[in-house]
């Protein structure tokens, strides 16, 4: 993709081998490395690393100071807040070469990470998932859930549009944009979406 197509501030570094999409924005001393993919509108934050094997969808915000590891794919849509991190080893060592051992960690379409969270590699976030600041996840997150603590635990769910929905006889509709979700077997499903995208 020709640079005038994306920016990059002048204390950035796009490698040539990088795929970026147009209208994307890589800020202040961001590294972007060959084989990386980031899609369009994009938005990369001051000190943001990503390495080479790694997909990044469009619409995808990465705040300040959070490095993109090989085997860590971002969908659509996704927020990543600021110094969150990703890990794409279980146990590390500086004098053990384990390049052949990456875990993929695939963090779905419109998934918020809060500020300091830790996602530990080889898992899942759900579509929608929720991750709250400084939470250490560990394990597969369902569409919708809202994890907290360390390690992490779902202690609830989010709507599409961000705010917390609470299912009662195993129904629920957002206060804030009218989605209608089903709870059945700890999983939550919309089955309407809201008034605004639906008008």
């Amino acid at each position: 993709m020709a640079a005038s197509e994306y920016f990059a501030h002048e204390s950035s570094y796009v490698d040539d081998g990088a795929v970026v999409g147009p209208g994307t924005k890589i800020w202040h001393f961001s590294h972007v490395m060959p084989g990386a993919v980031i899609g369009e509108r994009c938005n990369l934050g001051q000190n943001v690393v990503v390495m080479p094997g790694t997909k990044i969808g469009n619409n995808v915000k990465i705040q300040n100071n959070v490095s993109i590891y090989e085997g860590v794919e971002l969908e659509d849509d996704v927020f990543c807040g600021p110094s969150c991190v990703f890990t794409n080893v279980m146990n590390p060592r500086s004098h053990v070469p384990r390049k052949n051992e990456y875990r993929r960690t695939l963090v779905k379409r419109g998934s918020s990470i809060g500020a300091n969270a830790t996602i530990v590699c080889g898992i899942t976030l759900g579509e929608y998932a929720f991750i709250g600041a400084g939470a250490v996840v560990t394990a597969d997150v369902p569409a919708y859930g809202l994890m907290v603590g360390v390690p992490a635990r779902r202690v609830g769910w989010m709507c599409q549009c961000g705010e917390r929905v609470h299912p009662g006889g195993g129904h629920a509709t957002c206060g804030a944009c009218g989605a209608s979700y089903t709870e059945s077997g700890g999983t939550l499903r919309q089955t309407q979406p809201s008034r605004a995208r639906a008008s």
